[in-house]
């Protein structure tokens, strides 16, 4: 069954003839939910080359605050969040009348979709998110009927390549992590957060170690090869970033 148009107020939809040409997010502010750098980075850049505004949360908590006083109309909640499961506020989101006009799901994990989806998502966004054509499809195809803009557009094939300090940030995150980590909860964030960031950045070797961290966790198997394989790529890592 078709979901029902949501109840949108007025000033969450951008002025289209506002916008500028090859910018057709102009009017939309966008509130990125999203704890890797390096993810978030690269949707600021495809939000500039768009024409919309952007804020960023890194946490649940942080982005409770900002909704608290800020109506974004486009939510981009990335499904493995450190203090929580972004499809809880996925489903709060969905539930509230009025809505946010777009509310997105985005992970590397493309088998996280159907959790988006059913949580009440309007659409799932993929890690890596480079293609600027991509983004703004995606966007604009989430949009209610009646605010989505007429008439031809134009599909850029632009890609954007977020900064390496971006990327840096998030290893030296995870090794810290690495450091202070004691319990089971430490070992799944890490496996998660290190997964994605190795997607966003296509960095597969480092995405292989992850994904062994957590089969053999979820298997209960030894983990002190696996840690120590991470934590060795993650200051290989670190050191070629820092060198650029």
């Amino acid at each position: 069954m078709p979901r029902p148009e949501p109840t949108i107020r007025d000033d969450a939809l951008p002025l289209w003839r506002a916008a500028l040409p090859g910018r057709p997010l102009t009017g939309l502010t966008v509130l990125v939910v999203e704890d890797s750098r390096f993810a978030s980075e690269a949707v600021r850049l495809l939000c500039l080359r768009s024409g919309a505004r952007i804020r960023r949360a890194d946490s649940l908590r942080a982005a409770a605050r900002h909704l608290q006083s800020y109506r974004p109309a486009v939510l981009i909640i990335d499904m493995g969040l450190p203090d929580g499961n972004g499809a809880d506020l996925i489903a709060r989101m969905a539930a509230l009348d009025p809505r946010v006009p777009v509310l997105l799901g985005m992970s590397g994990d493309p088998g996280n979709e159907a959790a988006a989806l059913a949580a009440g998502a309007d659409g799932f966004i993929g890690k890596p998110i480079e293609s600027l054509a991509l983004f703004q499809h995606i966007i604009l195809n989430a949009l209610p009927t009646g605010a989505r803009p007429l008439g031809p557009r134009l599909l850029p094939d632009d890609v954007v390549c977020p900064d390496q300090g971006a990327l840096r940030d998030d290893l030296a995150h995870v090794a810290m992590v690495l450091a202070a980590a004691e319990d089971t909860g430490a070992i799944d964030y890490i496996a998660r957060f290190l997964a994605g960031v190795a997607r966003s950045s296509r960095d597969r070797p480092l995405e292989d170690a992850a994904t062994a961290l957590a089969r053999d966790h979820s298997a209960g198997r030894a983990l002190a090869a696996d840690l120590a394989r991470i934590s060795g790529l993650v200051q290989d890592r670190l050191a070629t970033t820092a060198a650029i």
